[in-house]
Order: C-alpha cells, then sequence, then structure tokens
C-alpha cells in the first residue's frame, strides 16, 4: 500500500523531494528551522547526526512519552 504525504513544511527546500529512506539518513538540519550549529550540538550532546538518530534517540522518545501521558491525563 502506498503512504502519501506532504512534508514540504518540515523540511529544508533541497530535501522536500527526498525518499523517507533518504530522510531517515538526512542530517537533522535538513528539518526547517534546524540550523547546522543545531545539528552540530545535537551531535555534540547526544551522538545524533541524522533526522533517524533524532527519532531513535531515548531522551526524545521519553520527552515524548511524557508529553503523551499527560495529554491523556487532563
Amino acid at each position: 500500500m502506498a503512504i502519501s504525504v506532504n512534508l514540504d513544511a518540515v523540511l529544508d527546500k533541497a530535501y522536500e523531494s527526498s525518499s523517507l529512506a533518504e530522510l531517515a539518513d538526512a542530517p537533522v538540519s535538513a528539518l526547517s528551522g534546524v540550523s547546522d550549529a543545531d545539528g552540530e550540538a545535537l551531535q555534540k550532546a547526544f551522538n545524533i547526526k541524522t533526522i533517524g538518530d533524532l527519532a531513535d534517540n531515548k531522551y526524545v522518545k521519553a520527552a515524548q512519552a511524557i508529553a503523551e501521558l499527560n495529554r491523556i491525563a487532563k
């Protein structure tokens, strides 16, 4: 089953036509609003180099879980 989603609003222009696989391997600076300096800081602090690394990071996952549980608890 093919899935289509427009991610242009959250990506830098250079990555708008990238596949999901390419995006997972792209640097975090491919996300709109994340600068190269932000990417370097994420790498230094958490060894996050790619969008996939960011998505799989245990601290990001913990923060998402806390926020979701808080939303549900309200």
